[in-house]
């Protein structure tokens, strides 16, 4: 016949292991939420990927989770209007002067207007004929103008680098071979950029325009070459917009806290 073995009455013991295995835990938690507040980006991704090791936190973003980033060109301080002016004059001085120094003057010309600095690159200098790759000529004149860019970012908003061709065909070219080259093309210029610490990458922006926007008539092989370009159009910043757009936001946030 087999014995059943009488209880021990232990109640008390389990109840005090499993209120020791919770204070455990909490020591752990509390221990960890204080090596988070000084964490370092390989201590971060060694957490994140204990709980997810499909997850890629940034080197960029620490928080890993889309959180907001904060903009290396966004240390400002009070600046006023009038700096951000006088910053966008002193950029297309500089430009000017640069352009007036060139052997070749065609390769690259400069213009203002609206508290905006439109210069324009002769295609032959960045890329051959019916391709994307940045040549070897173009690297000195981007990186004349990035320093430009870079000594008075403080006051620009951003920067669209368009890639231009010119119509080879009666009937237009062909959609996506123009579409496709326009935009590598500004691509690759926008790339170049980064790569080498113009500005940050929030401000740069590129875009494929095509055979669209014309300077002259594509009724000469000159004419031609004019058209196929590559332009930047570079944007100072409005600092009362900026200013009303803040107070907007303030406003909602005030409205939204206090209305739940």
């Amino acid at each position: 016949m087999a014995l059943k073995k009488k209880s021990s009455g232990g109640g008390g013991a389990n109840w005090m292991d499993t209120y020791g295995d919770m204070v455990t835990l909490l020591l752990c938690f509390f221990v960890l939420l204080y090596s988070m507040s000084t964490i370092s980006t390989e201590n971060w991704k060694a957490i994140v990927e204990s709980f997810n090791p499909d997850a890629i936190p940034t080197q960029t973003d620490p928080e890993g989770f889309g959180g907001p980033v904060a903009d290396p060109g966004d240390q400002t301080g009070n600046l006023e209007q009038a700096e951000v002016d006088a910053d966008i004059e002193q950029l297309f001085q500089s430009i000017q002067a640069y352009v007036e120094s060139q052997v070749s003057q065609s390769i690259i010309s400069v213009e203002k207007n609206g508290g905006k600095v439109y210069i324009r690159f002769n295609n032959t200098v960045f890329f051959n004929g019916n391709s994307a790759v940045l040549k070897q000529d173009s690297y000195p004149v981007l990186n004349e103008v990035g320093q430009m860019l870079n000594s008075v970012s403080r006051s620009i908003d951003e920067v669209r680098v368009q890639g231009h061709t010119a119509r080879a065909r009666k009937n237009g070219n062909l959609i996506d071979n123009d579409r496709t080259l326009a935009s590598e093309r500004a691509t690759n210029v926008v790339i170049y950029l980064q790569e080498h610490g113009v500005l940050d990458g929030g401000r740069l922006i590129s875009e494929g325009i095509g055979e669209w926007k014309p300077l002259v008539p594509n009724d000469t092989a000159a004419n031609m070459a004019l058209n196929r370009r590559v332009e930047m159009i570079v944007s100072g910043r409005d600092i009362e917009a900026e200013m009303e757009a803040a107070g907007v936001t303030d406003e909602f946030t005030e409205e939204h806290f206090t209305t739940q």
